[in-house]
């Protein structure tokens, strides 16, 4: 299934997208995608539905595919590729860090570019969303955990996030820094989260052109991870990280700049399109 939300800001109904690509109202359902709705047997009843039966909604601003994220995780450096092109060492363990769920937006949603900046920066991203309470679980079992994934854009602000005192996540969690959607599509649809081409345009310029499979630490490593530090919850988001061509590896290093236009997508997943503004 391909679930999503759609509506204005604040008014999003949880939708389904259908294999003709309408859009279902899934409102008599469930009251959004959220908590139960995305716990596995959420899942299954949702799936149950024959979506030819639920009314049709007209196209209108997509929201974030999951609503009710607690904690919305990134994992570092975890392409081999990209942390070549930064100079980084793979590190011995996944690198953790954390981006404020107040950062969330819709895919097609405009990004500020924040006060101050001087290095906005994109990175595509595969985003894991989880659909029930994982807390010290195997590997072998961590993708039992999964309702399902997305794109994220993890967009970060390098001069906040390298060149000033203290952790990332300054650099990470600044309003619509996190796109993630356009639809949260569920794990049974995706044969191998390690084999999905990623890609990435700035004004119709391929940037990134990557694969998960070059992933460090793959997805059934990093959920079994993290519930070994923190209880994941359904509807918290993991950025798994992102390929290489991200604009601080280039030489010389390349930002956005208000008016450019971001294109994004995952094989399977959708795409995004935000444009850039200044945040006045």
């Amino acid at each position: 299934m391909k679930l999503m939300r759609v509506g204005e800001i604040g008014r999003e109904k949880p939708a389904m997208l259908d294999a003709d690509g309408k859009i279902r109202d899934l409102s008599g359902h469930v009251s959004d995608i959220a908590g139960a709705a995305i716990s596995p047997e959420g899942l299954a009843r949702l799936s149950a539905i024959d979506p030819k039966t639920l009314p049709e909604l007209q196209p209108a601003r997509i929201g974030a595919c999951v609503a009710g994220t607690g904690k919305f995780i990134c994992i570092g450096l975890n392409f081999s590729d990209h942390a070549a092109e930064t100079g980084a060492t793979v590190p011995p363990e996944p690198v953790i860090f954390m981006k404020a769920t107040s950062a969330i937006v819709g895919p097609n949603d405009d990004v500020l570019i924040p006060r101050g900046s001087e290095k906005t920066d994109w990175e595509v991203e595969l985003g894991v969303v989880i659909g029930k309470t994982a807390k010290y679980v195997s590997e072998a079992d961590a993708l039992d955990y999964v309702a399902g994934y997305c794109v994220s854009h993890d967009v970060s602000e390098r001069a906040f996030q390298t060149e000033r005192a203290g952790q990332w996540t300054k650099g990470k969690s600044c309003d619509t820094f996190g796109p993630i959607g356009p639809w949260l599509v569920t794990k049974d649809e995706i044969a191998d989260p390690q084999n999905l081409g990623m890609w990435l345009k700035v004004n119709g310029e391929t940037m990134q052109n990557g694969s998960s499979k070059t992933m460090v630490y793959g997805v059934a490593f990093v959920v079994s991870y993290l519930s070994q530090f923190m209880s994941l919850h359904p509807g918290d988001v993991i950025s798994t990280g992102t390929p290489p061509g991200v604009g601080m590896g280039m030489k010389p290093p390349r930002f956005l700049r208000a008016g450019d236009v971001v294109e994004l997508g995952i094989e399977g997943l959708g795409t995004q399109k935000q444009t850039f503004q200044a945040d006045l």
